[in-house]
């Protein structure tokens, strides 16, 4: 289907005039819309309403312990694979850009991690082996574990000292809490193979950096003076 530049102004003056009105999640609605709004509508209702089901304990606690570590010159592994491993190295950098001494599983250059520092780690099932191998070498050296997963009861959660639930489908499974399904209102989503957690996922942590900024008393150009200067 050929989509024209009139067809896309006039689904987003469509979209705009709903949302107004409160009827941009009319079933009739959505129904009528190609396949591509119709994804793009679920993702962005999906992660707007993830606000609800994350816990601010979670949350804070996470917030908490990156501030401390940041006040105790503590280093900062992240770790994910596949898509996971992306948000993970898009979240790394930003921790970079504030001041941390960050890294990232599987890059070349990595320092040891040691007793009282920091890792993050990323897995939507909380099964993902490398991620889950990785995570108990980090316990045995005393590291400071966070997971981030859909999952608590996984083997992941189990070995965190603390848990952040992201909701969100993976690729092994739909979201099994009851709770969750009624405040998100989802069944089978559009976003294919576990995407909507790692979309989730990347909204949530560019959340907390938001956070971690004014916490450290951070603003962009402090950002920017830590920017790389020399990419290709």
């Amino acid at each position: 289907m050929v989509i024209s530049t009139l067809d896309i102004f006039i689904y987003l003056f469509l979209c705009k005039l709903l949302l107004r009105c409160g009827s941009l999640s009319s079933p009739e609605f959505v129904e009528s819309l190609p396949t591509f709004y119709r994804a793009y509508l679920q993702i962005a209702n999906f992660i707007s309403s993830s606000l609800a089901v994350l816990k601010r304990s979670q949350v804070e606690a996470l917030i908490n312990v990156l501030v401390q570590a940041y006040r105790s010159g503590k280093r900062v592994l992240v770790m994910g694979a596949g898509r996971s491993g992306l948000v993970g190295r898009a979240f790394a950098m930003r921790l970079k850009h504030l001041g941390y001494d960050v890294y990232v599983l599987g890059d070349t250059i990595v320092s040891p991690i040691q007793q009282g520092d920091i890792v993050v780690a990323i897995s939507g099932s909380g099964r993902t082996a490398l991620i889950v191998a990785a995570t108990e070498a980090a316990k045995t050296v005393g590291a400071i574990v966070i997971a981030i997963t859909s999952y608590i009861d996984s083997p992941l959660a189990k070995m965190a000292d603390i848990i952040v639930e992201v909701p969100g489908r993976t690729k092994i499974s739909t979201v099994e809490d009851y709770f969750a399904r009624q405040v998100l209102g989802i069944h089978e989503p559009l976003a294919p193979l576990g995407t909507l957690f790692e979309d989730c996922t990347m909204v949530f942590l560019d959340a907390v950096i938001a956070e971690l900024m004014q916490k450290l008393g951070k603003d962009e150009e402090d950002l920017r003076r830590k920017h790389a200067n020399i990419e290709v």
